[in-house]
């Protein structure tokens, strides 16, 4: 007699499996875990308040005997200065909650480049041979990587955001709490691009020293060169155009515009989703064009 067989014939057979695999090794490590908790918290405490840009644009700044110039009316009137100075540059008068948002994107960006690396390990421990052993397709392999990276990354966001109210950070008089729906939505596209990214880079790498060295290469230039830490309209020229071409510019953006910003440009903030989502996808699809070329025992 014949047995049945039952093995899905679905595209995504395997995906939840490899995928809940990927995250077990991360939140049933309780070290790995709490280090992962840990460090946006040293981000924002610490970087947040050593950029203290909010400090130095403020009354509080001046010399004492330059401040013993001013009449307290006078003084009123510069701090209220000094605010609307900070919400032209910043669009808000609260630096920490300009900066935490772009840290949400940085720890996406952090956590996303360990995509590569979770490949590299997985054929150096004979994992990956298992799994192309089985009915699994290769873009699932790949998909499963990403998914859990992406779910890793909007973890610790949430984390940030938590963590920045209590240090400061204020919502913008255009916040609703749909509006936190948009947030992670964008946070998913990016990671998913990011994460496809950092596989397509790796993925016919062997040596665990390759993704390193790529992390080194792209962790400061698609951090620095973005608006995470300060307005692209503010950087040199040609910084500018970098910056304008860096999808994490575009996340922050429309972030930004989510969480701090008093009103919301629709039409920008389509156009953020619409860089985002393109970039999700042409990167996803190449991973997976990759891994069915390159993905191999």
């Amino acid at each position: 007699m014949s047995e049945t067989n039952n093995i899905s014939k679905s595209k995504t057979h395997g995906l939840w499996a490899l995928t809940n695999r990927e995250l077990k090794k991360w939140y049933k490590a309780p070290v790995v875990f709490i280090l992962t908790l840990i460090q946006p918290v040293l981000w924002l405490g610490l970087l947040g308040n050593a950029l203290n840009i909010g400090g130095v644009l403020s009354v509080n700044s001046l010399p004492q005997d330059l401040m013993s110039q001013f009449t307290p009316t006078q003084l009123a009137a510069l701090g209220t200065f000094f605010k609307e100075m900070m919400s032209n540059i910043f669009g808000t008068p609260s630096y920490i909650s300009f900066m935490a948002v772009g840290m949400m994107a940085f720890t996406a960006l952090f956590t996303t480049m360990f995509s590569g690396m979770s490949v590299v390990w997985d054929r150096r421990l004979g994992f990956l041979n298992k799994v192309l052993s089985t009915p699994v397709s290769r873009a699932v392999i790949i998909l499963s990587k990403v998914l859990s990276a992406t779910l890793r990354s909007m973890f610790q966001a949430a984390v940030i955001l938590l963590i920045a109210i209590p240090l400061g950070f204020v919502f913008g008089a255009a916040f609703t709490p749909l509006n936190i729906l948009g947030v992670f939505a964008m946070l998913f596209l990016v990671c998913v691009g990011l994460s496809s990214l950092f596989i397509a880079i790796n993925i016919r790498s062997t040596r665990i020293e390759t993704p390193m060295a790529v992390m080194n290469l792209l962790n400061l230039p698609l951090t620095f060169a973005s608006s995470a830490f300060f307005p692209i309209d503010k950087m040199p020229t040609w910084l500018q155009a970098v910056a304008n071409a860096n999808p994490i510019s575009y996340t922050i953006d429309g972030m930004r515009q989510l969480l701090i910003f008093n009103s919301i440009d629709y039409t920008k903030l389509a156009v953020d989703f619409a860089f985002v989502g393109i970039f999700a996808l042409i990167l996803t699809t190449i991973g997976i064009v990759l891994s069915w070329r390159f993905l191999n025992k």
